[in-house]
């Protein structure tokens, strides 16, 4: 058990209550193979010889891979063996706890966070909740136990798969489906002691004076439940930042409700939460008690953010968001959970930094992601903007399993509205005290029903107060207006000026809640623990590691088809995989730049996507071993708060300052065109929020060029500039990309470019400083450097200060590399075009 402990003062004496987390010492066995009913298996009498161990919060197949039993599934042979006939049948999780003897007035409440789909729940020999009413994957559950608790306990979970039409975790067309459909028990079981009268949901809504930000109010909200059989009178009590408040409440016997405090708190100078880009993401603490007869019956800790956040429509109707009275351009990245839902506190932790380290502020959820509160947690702590809502996966027939309708997706049904529309407010209630989380969004590909649409808006005028987006694409409800955002893709490649063109669907206006360029491959360390060393010629073995699209992204080829136009075929995999990270950098990096230039045209942008549920090589910005590829230093260095950035349409250096300070820079540009160098510098201010025009660009006789950008001593950021740009069959448009009629070339680039360079490697407060030189009289291109430890493996995490580096003739750039404090024996390899 973990245990989250509160002192309170009960008649005198100090008692501990705590909710207790049961998370290890579970084991799990199919219902076929044991005859055993839950009366017996939840009681010592059961014999659970040859049951296999396991862990909560889990799937089956996170406990089946972790003992062995069933493979990881890398490939489409592994998943053809995986025997999903199992999951018909039924499965049981089964644990045993103890707790301390019940005083007097004393309950306990069962809890579950989350079980896929449907239980029946036993404990010490007794029905608790049958599966006809305990179903829902995002359902939460409490049960009074007080009745059938003892000191020794055992409890007997069985749970149900999902079946076609019934609203489920799911990943659409990202990769294969779970063999389990995620069954199993996926979120925290909690065991908690109390008095008469149980707290939960506790949150801290607060306005901010946006004009000087030196004052907030703060009101308090919970949900209180009368677990006796009379009416019980008692008092709300707590601090809120340490500011005092204090309530009278009478609850009816049996009586739940959910409490907004009538008094408002004034805070002076208050701690704020911001974004990490914008400043410190102050937390501040809640402590909460419900207090009978001098008695404390319960009593709850959250942490919250004092914070004002809302949402806007721009004159052009697109949607942004507003923090603390500051207009804020969303830069993020689709997150997915494991294939398996086995990410761990210190996975998510690793991810969440790697989303910082690359200076984006947002994480898109699509579904509420998650085995526990950890990942928001994670989110609130490091300043990071979190959207979270529901998945697409519910509004397309051919994933959710049952008939869709063309504007609502597949929550048609009666049945399942309300099952939805409970689920929905059960998530925003565990979910609603994170400063974090700036939107709900409720539709993701189509809207709600209007009937579920204003279930939902009636559930948050009461008891939330951040918005929801009606869907991720350019829709309208008849409710509330436009979405305000686009969904047009692309999803496979385009070239670095597709963005900032006028006639792109997907380029640089408004708020583009999913897009990137397809194929996204992984290092070649981490290729060949994907396939194996033989990686060359590409052939069908890689379409397993694509997308399960059916029309689409289900192989490379439009991959290989843009390598052989720009450049020729290649003749080996480090020459190919060269190519497509040239690619995979320069298009994603320009993807992030168009929307900082043309801001305030544009208010946000969403790569899809951040990561991977399994072993991929599409839609990543790291991969499944949590390797950064090349497109991760690309998007890090296009999104530095401060920056210099080549606009490839009006053939312009534009300085860009995302931060709340006036930005005082030298500017400088180097233009290598031919055997001609051309070299300006200025000293400009940039205002908080701003976008300014630096240098003009003259490209108008030029042959294929480097362009490089410098705003301080050490951040230069780098362009290749064909003669040409590519030319796109705007009416050919598609969801998926726009088809390119002419490709520019960048044959050229292997006549231009040095083929070696020089390293050297100091190292100081355990920070290395690696200095990389170019003796040539040509440009060293895309230098990838690499740290790997004794075995010759990449050492993950470590984080690069910049890589993939391109440096003129005669330059010689200086990089960190910080690795794990424990980490020995480093080696340091250079890798050029």
């Amino acid at each position: 058990m973990r245990y989250i402990a509160t002192a309170m003062l009960l008649a005198g004496a100090v008692t501990v209550y705590a909710d207790s987390f049961l998370l290890g010492k579970w084991q799990v066995q199919s219902s076929a193979k044991t005859s055993t009913t839950g009366n017996i298996l939840s009681t010592s009498a059961a014999n659970t010889d040859g049951w296999i161990s396991a862990t909560v919060p889990s799937t089956l197949m996170g406990v089946l891979t972790a003992n062995g039993i069933e493979p990881e599934a890398l490939t489409a042979e592994d998943y053809a063996r995986i025997d999903k006939q199992q999951f018909e049948n039924s499965w049981w999780y089964r644990t045993t706890f103890e707790l301390p003897a019940l005083r007097q007035g004393e309950h306990v409440l069962l809890a579950f966070d989350g079980i896929c789909y449907r239980a029946n729940v036993w404990l010490n020999g007794q029905l608790i909740m049958g599966c006809n009413k305990m179903q829902g994957t995002f359902r939460q559950f409490e049960f009074d136990v007080t009745k059938v608790i003892q000191t020794k306990n055992v409890l007997a979970v069985e749970v149900f798969r999902a079946q076609p039409g019934e609203p489920n975790i799911g990943f659409v067309d990202w990769n294969p489906r779970p063999a389990d459909e995620s069954m199993g028990i996926f979120r925290e079981v909690r065991v908690k002691t109390c008095g008469s009268v149980a707290l939960s949901h506790s949150a801290v809504r607060s306005k901010v004076n946006t004009e000087t930000l030196d004052e907030a109010w703060l009101t308090i909200a919970t949900e209180l439940r009368n677990l006796t059989d009379k009416p019980v009178e008692g008092v709300v009590q707590g601090t809120a930042d340490g500011h005092p408040f204090r309530c009278p409440i009478r609850l009816d016997a049996g009586e739940a409700r959910r409490v907004t405090l009538p008094s408002v708190i004034h805070v002076n100078h208050p701690r704020l939460w911001w974004c990490h880009h914008l400043g410190k993401p102050e937390l501040c603490d809640l402590h909460l008690e419900f207090v009978e007869n001098d008695h404390v019956a319960d009593a709850e800790d959250v942490r919250f953010g004092i914070r004002e956040v809302h949402s806007y429509l721009t004159d052009e109707g697109y949607r942004g968001f507003v923090l603390n009275g500051k207009k804020v351009l969303l830069r993020g990245a689709g997150w997915t959970d494991d294939i398996y839902l086995r990410d761990t506190p210190e996975t998510n932790r690793l991810q969440l930094e790697y989303i910082r380290d690359m200076n984006l502020n947002t994480v898109r959820l699509e579904g509420f992601c998650g085995t526990s509160q950890n990942l928001y947690d994670l989110c609130d702590e490091l300043g990071l903007f979190i959207l979270v809502g529901w998945s697409c996966h519910w509004e397309w027939e051919e994933y959710l399993g049952s008939p869709t309708e063309e504007h609502y997706g597949g929550i048609i049904s009666k049945e399942n509205i309300a099952l939805v529309a409970q689920s929905f407010e059960d998530q925003v209630m565990w979910l609603r005290h994170h400063p974090s989380i700036i939107a709900w969004f409720v539709g993701s590909d189509r809207i709600p029903k209007p009937e579920l649409e204003q279930s939902y808006r009636r559930f948050l005028s009461q008891q939330d107060d951040r918005d929801y987006v009606i869907s991720a694409k350019n829709l309208e409800s008849s409710i509330s207006g436009f979405s305000g955002t686009k969904m047009e893709g692309p999803y496979e490649y385009v070239g670095p000026s597709y963005w900032y063109l006028p006639e792109a669907p997907g380029g640089a206006f408004g708020f583009n809640t999913e897009t990137g360029i397809g194929a996204q491959l992984p290092v070649k360390e981490s290729l060949e623990k994907m396939l194996g060393k033989q990686l060359f010629p590409i052939d069908s073995r890689w379409n397993i590691l694509c997308t399960v699209s059916a029309s689409d992204m289900n192989s490379l080829k439009k991959l290989n088809e843009v390598i052989h136009h720009r450049f020729g075929d290649a003749k080996d995999i480090d020459e190919y995989l060269a190519r497509a990270d040239m690619l995979n950098y320069e298009s994603t990096k320009a993807m992030f730049e168009s929307f900082r230039v043309r801001w305030p045209h544009t208010t946000g942008i969403i790569q899809w996507m951040l990561n991977s549920a399994r072993p991929s090589i599409y839609w990543q910005l790291y991969d499944y071993y949590h390797q950064p590829n090349a497109s991760y230093y690309g998007v890090k260095k296009s999104n530095k708060p401060v920056q210099l950035i080549y606009d490839y349409y009006n053939k312009a250096v534009y300085a860009v300052n995302e931060t709340c300070e006036p930005a005082n820079i030298k500017a400088s540009m180097k233009l290598i065109k031919g055997g001609n160098t051309t070299e300006d510098a200025k000293q400009v201010e940039v205002a908080p929020g701003t976008v300014f025009k630096v240098f003009d660009i003259n490209l108008s006789t030029a042959p294929a060029a480097f362009l490089f950008l410098q705003s301080d001593d050490e951040a230069v950021n780098e362009y290749f500039i064909p003669s040409a740009f590519d030319t796109y069959d705007w009416a050919k448009t598609n969801w998926v990309h726009t088809p390119i009629t002419q490709y520019a070339s960048y044959a050229m680039l292997d006549d231009m470019c040095a083929k070696s360079c020089e390293l050297s490697v100091s190292k100081s407060d355990g920070v290395y400083k690696l200095t990389v030189s170019n003796p040539t009289d040509k440009v060293a291109f895309m230098v990838r450097l690499t740290a790997k430890d004794q075995h010759g493996e990449l050492i993950c995490p470590a984080y690069w200060s910049d890589n993939y580096l391109t440096l003129a003739p005669g330059e010689k750039r200086s990089v960190t590399c910080r690795l794990p404090a424990s980490q020995e024996n480093v080696t340091f390899n250079v890798l050029i075009y």
